[in-house]
């Protein structure tokens, strides 16, 4: 099963961005998340409409933060992100009509939403600047 690390990689990036003291390429940035730049732009798109980011085009242009670190939480970033899928356990529904499938199907359903909205919470409670630690730690994007 392959993993979604665009949350994990999205979130190296916007804390390298906070440190930049200019605007960084896409290039640049993508490299970070080792992928190419139309890629890495596609995934800010989400960043951008919700306002955490901006991207200039042109000679000197490139991605800058446009809010502090300590106003931004992991949540929001998962939402930017869209909703990226948090568990890979599916239903089975090949006999919809038997009780247990239908037990089974309950269960998990309840437990993956308790355990969403706790992540979800936690989520909420830890910051950008939180996972920044001092400044003097980079390992130049």
């Amino acid at each position: 099963m392959n993993r979604d690390t665009r949350l994990s990689g999205v979130l190296h990036v916007l804390i390298h961005l906070a440190q930049a003291d200019a605007p960084v390429t896409s290039e640049r940035l993508a490299a970070t998340m080792r992928t190419n730049a139309a890629v890495f732009r596609r995934t800010m798109a989400g960043l951008r409409t919700a306002g955490y980011v901006h991207a200039e085009k042109g000679h000197g242009g490139g991605w800058t933060l446009c809010r502090p670190l300590n106003e931004i939480t992991l949540l929001d970033i998962y939402e930017a992100l869209g909703h990226t899928q948090l568990f890979a356990i599916g239903l089975r529904n090949d006999t919809p009509e038997c009780t247990i499938e239908q037990a089974v199907n309950e269960a998990l359903v309840d437990t993956l939403a308790s355990a969403e909205a706790l992540i979800r919470q936690r989520f909420g409670e830890v910051t950008l600047e939180q996972l920044a630690g001092p400044p003097s730690v980079s390992c130049n994007p």
